[in-house]
């Protein structure tokens, strides 16, 4: 849709409509969205409907949309103007071309030539503007349709540039719920510059909210076993006093029947409890004893009791408190453990990706990134293939994988990638998915090649896969060239025959090996012979980093 606006510019309400009626999901119509983009602008000159069924009755219909058949008006009026129906009679025929019947079709194809014809047209001429009738009416919108999503989308437009904060926080709130949602739009908030911060429990309420005029707050909400009852109690807490301070504040305050174990194991697991604890090891870690010193306390108080001296001593002090002391400080998770706990919660990963290590790696050979697969960027007519799809090769996190058996026998195997950009449906037909099944474990990383076309049973874009990699299977693929950077100060105390020892054990693949040297007077490429082509396996490339660390080993996919 961005790509559409930038080259439609549009001027005028009366474009924005158009707009609206040409940004339909599915492939677009061949020729006709470039056809208007160039007869607006002056680059092809406006005929009615087109150069060869030119008609000047059709100019006063055609006009606003420079020619082009768009509005399913349009074709009605067409009809009465050169096929002499009356109102009612283009009624039916527009709803003929809507359902495609053949023997309705053929039935309104006579009618419409006979009162062409009889209006002086030749028959090629009336055939032709039928079928142009014909194949807009299937595709287009009524304008009436269009004139009020165009309102909506002028408004909300207007809305998104003049307030992106708060737009994009009521979005997000209104889809908190659609996981598949959030991973657009939290990426759609990055494009657009805006910080979007974790949910923070002195800081979100139930839904997302603005946090100035570049920043929004994850909504609590969205925390996966964090109810609405438990994010009230905390609200309530917090406008009760002020922030809380640490863990066992926030269990002494909020009410314990409805803030439970499980939902103070969600918040610290999504990432919630970071401003108040040392690191999410350690809330877990010292959970038990804070809901253990809260829960004494709430006893303490329900009996009436207190220190001897009336000194409100802390239930933390108490002799009844486990021996662990508050502010021992435990080793934080592991990246991809973390990582890991946000996504149970939250649905997707937030502060990171697991992809994001292998991302510029990608970028040497993927076709695009799943949030441009998903709008069909591309695709066009192949060859060998089905008018509509395009073959790429995409990657993603495989975030679900099912299967069902058609009722010719066969399996068909449907995997949901994730790229943090967008997630898309990969299906795999067959032999296909059988051979590759193993490798489509939930949280691996998969490389896919295959055709990306526009599916209309789920009415989206998604990737039919003829073949899946591990990314150690993708470099061996997809690599052309190793290249091993190499200075004068690293090239003595035998370090070509450890060169020779590394690469040894990998020889005989299909991966060119080349040095880039370095020397005190100049540079150049060395390029190894084909006998030492390479297969670019993990446990090579391990051994060259450390060889050559800071960044002296590259795997080059350019062709």
């Amino acid at each position: 849709m961005k790509d559409l606006i930038r080259r439609l510019q549009p001027d005028s309400f009366e474009d924005i409509i158009a707009l609206v009626a040409l940004f339909r999901p599915g492939p677009l119509q061949s020729g006709m969205v470039e056809d208007f983009i160039d007869r607006k602008h002056g680059r092809k000159p406006v005929a009615y409907p087109t150069p060869e069924l030119h008609h000047d009755a059709l100019k006063p219909i055609l006009q606003p949309t420079y020619g082009v058949i768009l509005y399913q008006e349009q074709v009605m009026q067409i009809a009465q103007a050169v096929g002499g129906y009356s109102l009612g009679e283009a009624d039916l025929l527009r709803r003929a071309m809507g359902k495609k019947k053949p023997e309705e079709m053929a039935k309104q194809r006579s009618i419409f030539l006979e009162g062409a014809m009889g209006q002086g047209l030749r028959r090629e001429h009336a055939e032709g503007l039928f079928d142009l009738m014909e194949k807009f009416a299937g595709y287009g919108f009524n304008k009436s349709h269009s004139a009020a999503y165009a309102l909506l989308s002028y408004q909300t437009a207007w809305l998104k540039a003049h307030y992106p904060s708060a737009f994009m926080a009521a979005v997000l709130s209104s889809d908190m719920d659609n996981t598949d949602k959030v991973v657009t739009l939290i990426d759609e908030c990055r494009a657009m510059g805006l910080d979007v911060a974790p949910p923070d429990i002195n800081r979100s309420d139930w839904m997302f909210r603005a946090a100035g005029e570049r920043g929004l707050v994850y909504g609590l909400g969205a925390v996966k076993g964090v109810g609405y009852a438990a994010v009230e109690a905390i609200v309530e807490a917090r406008q009760r006093g002020d922030d809380f301070a640490d863990l066992y504040d926030l269990c002494r305050r909020v009410d314990l029947r409805r803030v439970n174990r499980r939902v103070l194991e969600a918040l610290v697991r999504s990432g919630s409890l970071d401003a108040i604890t040392a690191n999410r090891a350690t809330a877990m870690a010292d959970l038990p004893r804070a809901l253990q010193a809260a829960e004494q306390q709430s006893r303490n108080t329900e009996l009436g009791q207190d220190d001897l001296f009336g000194m409100g001593a802390t239930p933390a002090d108490t002799p009844e408190a486990p021996a662990n002391e508050p502010g021992v400080q435990h080793t934080e998770w592991p990246e991809h453990e973390r990582l890991a706990a946000e996504k149970d919660t939250l649905g997707l990963y937030l502060t990171g990706h697991p992809i994001a290590a292998f991302e510029s790696e990608l970028g040497g050979f993927i076709s695009c990134r799943l949030y441009d697969a998903a709008m069909g960027a591309g695709v066009d007519r192949g060859a060998g293939r089905r008018e509509g799809e395009r073959r790429v090769v995409l990657a993603g996190l495989v975030v679900a994988v099912r299967s069902r058996i058609t009722q010719s026998g066969r399996r068909l195997g449907f995997v949901t990638l994730d790229d943090r950009t967008a997630r898309l449906e990969v299906v795999l037909f067959g032999d296909v998915f059988q051979r590759y099944r193993q490798m489509l474990e939930k949280d691996t990383l998969v490389v896919v090649e295959g055709d990306l076309g526009y599916d209309e049973f789920s009415d989206g874009y998604r990737l039919s896969a003829e073949r899946v990699y591990d990314m150690a299977g993708a470099r061996q693929a997809f690599a052309r060239r190793l290249v091993l950077r190499v200075g004068a100060e690293q090239a003595g105390n035998g370090f070509v025959q450890r060169l020779e020892q590394a690469l040894a054990p990998f020889q005989r693949g299909d991966c060119r090996v080349c040095v880039d040297y370095a020397g005190r007077g100049g540079t150049c490429r060395l390029r190894f012979a084909d006998e030492w082509s390479v297969r670019p396996e993990p446990e090579l490339l391990a051994a060259l980093e450390q060889l050559l660390p800071d960044a002296g080993v590259e795997v080059d996919y350019r062709r």
